[in-house]
């Protein structure tokens, strides 16, 4: 059985692309919503400064523009699959708690198999009423979970929480950017030798076949 293999790239053309991500915006019912839809907002300026381009169902598709329901997790890896050609990674950002199933849902029905960064929102300690607390830090920890659970591999920021307009995140982000490119590069690349190959040495042994398909 003959193996389709990606078409080669040209090196410039996988380094000056733009890095393209898919978005997730996790909420959970009775945490404050206008925080899931605020969050989203600020993200996604975020991505924009840094260039990178984002893929996220619209805002009006889903309550808030976040994924919580079955029904949205669907939605979202619909989108995701549309668009699974430009994708290079998924950012899961928490402005809230967050519901777990919706978002390791989301991630099993896109079956992008890109790399994966989990994000959270940060608590202010001076605002931890019903309306203003997050609990993104606790949320954090029950995304990851089912992540590991459906064998999802993911990253983690450099904190468990953070805020997304500060410099620390910037160069996690800018870090995942770079995870990104070298995947997408990655998936393309023929890597071959020139020459003989040394005689006692197998492990370096290559498929002429293969290159030249």
């Amino acid at each position: 059985m003959n193996a389709t293999l990606p078409m080669p790239q040209a090196a410039a053309t996988l380094t000056e692309r733009p890095v393209t991500l898919g978005v997730i915006v996790g909420n959970r019912g009775f945490f404050p919503a206008q925080l899931a839809e605020s969050g989203r907002e600020q993200v996604l300026e975020v991505l924009e400064s840094a260039g990178i381009r984002a893929v996220i169902p619209a805002a009006g598709d889903s309550n808030v523009g976040a994924i919580e329901s079955l029904a949205e997790a669907r939605l979202c890896a619909d989108v995701f699959r549309q668009h699974q050609d430009q994708i290079d990674g998924v950012l899961v950002t928490l402005p809230n708690f967050g519901d777990e199933r919706a978002i390791a849902n989301t991630l099993r029905w896109a079956n992008l198999d890109v790399p994966v960064l989990i994000h959270a929102f940060p608590d202010d300690a001076t605002r931890m009423g019903i309306a203003d607390r997050r609990d993104s830090f606790c949320g954090k920890m029950s995304a990851c979970n089912n992540l590991r659970q459906y064998g999802i591999a993911y990253s983690l920021t450099s904190q468990h929480t953070m805020d997304p307009s500060g410099a620390a995140f910037c160069a996690d982000l800018d870090q995942f950017a770079a995870i990104c490119r070298v995947v997408r590069g990655m998936r393309t690349a023929r890597l071959g030798m020139m020459g003989a190959r040394p005689e006692a040495f197998k492990t370096v042994r290559i498929s002429e076949k293969l290159l030249d398909q």
